[in-house]
């Protein structure tokens, strides 16, 4: 018997491997470009906020501007109810669901621009808190995100972190926010939480998407309104005094036992500028851009005065009095960061009651910085009745994308080679 040779066989196993890796290869190559191509819609920084018993709010970033909607249910597998964003593409996204079910735990996905985005394959989850009626407490804090160039920034994320509960809120036209802290639960959802207004801190973080992230450190007492908030800046504005009531102090006004009613009402002669009772800062008006990086402040007061004068975020504090013609100029002992900042007035008027003027404004830099925020200035996302399987600040994997022409045709081909090599040789074994 005639020994056949083998090397043909051999030779086809060989091809039959090459086709295989190379088929495995370039379907890497596609899915590597699928991901690539998909990470600018993909959502990022994904938060669940404004939990109650009746609703949530989800809300969400994308590198560029999509038309998104949230796929949401009851289960994993039936997300049948969807909410979006009334048909506009943007790059700051938040929609608050409706309608829930207190105590329910509730499961969603992302769709951005026609691709449908979970948690590594899963929906994520949150969890509703129970009702608890209608809060009596009633505390507000306000404030302002501009950029660099002291310009408003409209439609931003706004979030206040108290205790473990996340509260979010977009900004208006004019870069402004306003937070009602009698909705903040404690971190279980199962109360609403006791805010002490000195000693509660709130952590305020500003996510602006490409323009950049703000955040602050602020007590309650002094966060009606907060210094304006620069893209880029990270305050510690733990140490600012109490946001002014604008209540006068009651006072109880009565006449001595026999005092006599006499009018002592009369017209004085004016003799020039009369000398104000109350200190008065006439170099700067709430909110004002100012260029030098060492500003000049000057006004009016009664003389003699002792005045104390305070600038955040800086902090500098100098004492002073009040020339007797009744003017003071102060000029800032050092170079003040571009952004913002604030400057209070204190003074003991002549009842003895320390009175306050504090004024806000924003240093312009000589050119304009491209700010870009370090992991410090992002303070970390809560998610209140989340379990730890669904994590919202992770970035979800896009879905791979299956069907591409080019590699099926590739594959294709090498599978036609290889049945006809096997055929040739199957052939020439019989001869």
């Amino acid at each position: 018997m005639i020994k056949k040779n083998k090397i043909p066989t051999i030779l086809g196993i060989v091809i039959l491997l090459v086709g295989i890796f190379a088929g495995v290869f370039f379907l890497g190559m596609n899915q590597v470009f699928r991901i690539g191509a998909d990470s600018s819609i993909a959502p990022k920084d994904i938060r669940i906020s404004n939990i109650s018993d009746t609703s949530a709010t989800i809300s969400w970033v994308t590198d560029k501007e999509t038309l998104s909607f949230i796929s949401w249910g009851e289960s994993k597998s039936s997300l049948n109810k969807t909410d979006g964003e009334n048909n506009a593409k943007l790059s700051i996204h938040a929609i608050t669901l409706t309608g829930l079910k207190a105590g329910t735990k509730y499961f969603y996905k992302i769709n951005s621009d026609g691709t449908m985005f979970d948690n590594g394959g899963i929906p994520w989850e949150f969890s509703t808190g129970p009702d608890l009626g209608i809060s009596q407490n009633n505390l507000l804090v306000s404030g302002s995100v501009i950029n660099a160039s002291g310009v408003p920034e409209k439609g931003v994320l706004a979030y206040i972190e108290v205790g473990g509960y996340l509260l979010s809120t977009l900004t208006s036209d004019t870069g402004n926010f306003v937070f009602q802290l009698g909705s903040v639960r404690t971190q279980d959802l199962t109360s609403y939480a006791q805010i002490d207004k000195a000693q509660t801190l709130l952590s305020i973080s500003i996510q602006a998407g490409a323009d950049g992230v703000s955040s602050a450190q602020i007590f309650p007492q002094s966060a009606n309104p907060v210094p304006p908030m620069v893209l880029g800046q990270v305050y510690d504005l733990r140490g600012l005094p109490p946001s002014q009531s604008g209540q006068i102090p009651n006072a109880n006004l009565s006449l001595p036992e026999n005092t006599v009613k006499e009018s002592k009402f009369s017209i004085p002669v004016a003799t020039g500028s009369p000398t104000p009772t109350s200190v008065i800062l006439e170099s700067l008006s709430e909110g004002e851009i100012v260029t030098s990086s060492r500003p000049e402040f000057f006004g009016r007061g009664p003389g003699g005065e002792k005045i104390t004068i305070t600038i955040q975020s800086d902090p500098v504090t100098q004492d002073m009095f009040i020339a007797k013609d009744g003017t003071w100029t102060f000029s800032a002992p050092v170079d003040l960061a571009a952004g913002a900042h604030s400057i209070t007035i204190s003074w003991i008027d002549s009842n003895g009651i320390t009175r306050t003027l504090t004024r806000n404004f924003i240093v312009q830099a000589s050119e304009n910085p491209a700010f870009t925020a370090s992991n410090s200035g992002i303070f970390p996302s809560p998610t209140p009745g989340a379990t730890a399987s669904a994590s919202p600040t992770a970035s979800p994997k896009p879905i791979p994308v299956t069907g591409e022409t080019v590699p099926t045709l590739i594959l294709f081909a090498i599978g036609i080679a290889i049945l006809s090599f096997g055929t040739f040789i199957w052939k020439a074994s019989e001869n």
